[in-house]
């Protein structure tokens, strides 16, 4: 049907792009650039225009950057910073993709693991037990430490819902399959871990400033995941600000890390397509979105932050008026032209900064690269889309945009 108004009425787009397979050594800023350029002039192109955006999953970048390590090389670490001998891991994620690859490293460097989980569920929703059937047992969260027997005792085996994988078991396999001994309690305090050792690696994302602060204000020796691969083992691939976090299984004995020195990526991107275009566009590199599974409850975010680069104009946050807030109240008596001409007025007179103003109130002040990169890690996903490189346009925009 033919729109004779005139009106524009499309707004944000989203377009996952193909890209190549890409190898390590391979100049990822120039294959993003022409993957771009080729999109646009394909059958289905599009007009590159100023504020598009230009996103790129960490994934590749580190692919191309030949960021990998194996599990000799995080041994040799952890040996060395914690010594060898009986460590205490505490708090990591249930994800044979994220953390198995990396116990097996861990494990391989000590003589003994005292793994502590947190229950009912890991750091990023990953459940151990439901909250019935901790409430029905009546266990305390916040005080109650248990051993393997006591939670075999009370809870049985509990295999993860979407990997039908019973994490206890197969962490408890994977230590010993490197040599080391195994013991596993469940404890949210990470003060709890002191009783068994005061070697301690801690394996939290989000939270291990907080652990590591309570750990060595009680005397413990304590390494977080950032720490571990922050520099090159013998030659391997390392990440200085990150180590270990956000790294993901590449093989059965190596780890990708997360990408590192990603600015001029992003930077070169933007220079070249306004060298070709003439347009001003922003670029990012994405790694998991920041939202939660309504199902699984699982947190997507694995990754230390969604995006470890990006271009200047990707900083800050949304500053949006609530259209619905507008319609039912300020103008609840207008309908029609009327309405939509008086909105828009108000939009192109907003203030700079709508913090803690009743208009804004339900819009989403989140960091404008958390949820962009989250529209990204949707758009792409993880499997076998092929679209590593995703454009979008209007992300900016507004009604009252032509």
């Amino acid at each position: 049907m033919e729109n004779k108004s005139g009106e524009r009425l499309i707004g944000t787009v989203s377009r996952g792009l193909r890209a190549p397979i890409i190898r390590e050594g391979d100049d990822i800023a120039g294959i993003i650039v022409d993957t771009v350029l080729k999109a646009s002039c394909g059958e289905d192109g599009f007009s590159i225009r100023d504020k598009d955006i230009v996103c790129v999953t960490e994934s590749v970048v580190a692919r191309a950057q030949g960021n990998y390590a194996d599990i000799d090389a995080i041994s040799k670490d952890v040996r060395n910073k914690l010594g060898g001998g009986t460590i205490g891991v505490i708090f990591p994620i249930l994800s044979r993709n994220r953390f198995a690859i990396c116990l097996r490293g861990i494990a391989r460097g000590a003589e003994k693991i005292v793994l502590m989980l947190s229950y009912p569920s890991d750091e990023v929703g990953n459940g151990l037990i439901t909250l019935d059937q901790m409430d029905e047992a009546g266990v305390d969260p916040y005080t109650d430490v248990l051993t393997l027997d006591k939670y075999r005792e009370l809870f049985g085996e509990n295999k993860h819902p979407f990997t039908n994988v019973d994490y206890v078991q197969y962490y408890m396999e994977i230590i010993e399959e490197e040599g080391a001994e195994a013991q596993v309690i469940f404890a949210n305090n990470p003060k709890a871990i002191l009783d068994y050792t005061n070697n301690i690696l801690t394996a939290d994302i989000h939270s291990r400033n907080r652990t590591k602060r309570i750990l060595k204000s009680l005397g413990a020796k304590v390494i977080g995941m950032d720490d571990i691969l922050n520099q090159s083992i013998d030659g391997s691939g390392y990440n200085e600000k990150y180590g270990l976090l956000g790294s993901n299984k590449a093989t059965e004995s190596t780890v990708k890390l997360f990408p590192q020195d990603c600015q001029d990526i992003v930077d070169r991107v933007q220079s070249e397509i306004f060298e070709k275009c003439g347009k001003h566009i922003e670029c990012m590199v994405y790694g998991d979105g920041a939202f939660k599974d309504p199902v699984g409850k699982i947190w997507e975010l694995a990754d230390p932050v969604v995006s470890p680069a990006y271009t200047i104009g990707l900083d800050g946050t949304p500053n949006e008026l609530k259209l619905k807030y507008l319609a039912d109240n300020d103008y609840k008596d207008l309908s029609g032209k009327e309405l939509r001409d008086a909105i828009s007025s108000r939009i192109k007179s907003k203030e700079s900064n709508l913090t803690g103003n009743m208009v804004s109130e339900g819009t989403t002040p989140r960091r404008l690269t958390d949820l962009i990169g989250s529209l990204c890690d949707l758009t792409s996903g993880s499997g076998d889309k092929g679209t590593p490189i995703v454009y979008i346009q209007g992300y900016f925009d507004n009604y009252t945009t032509d």
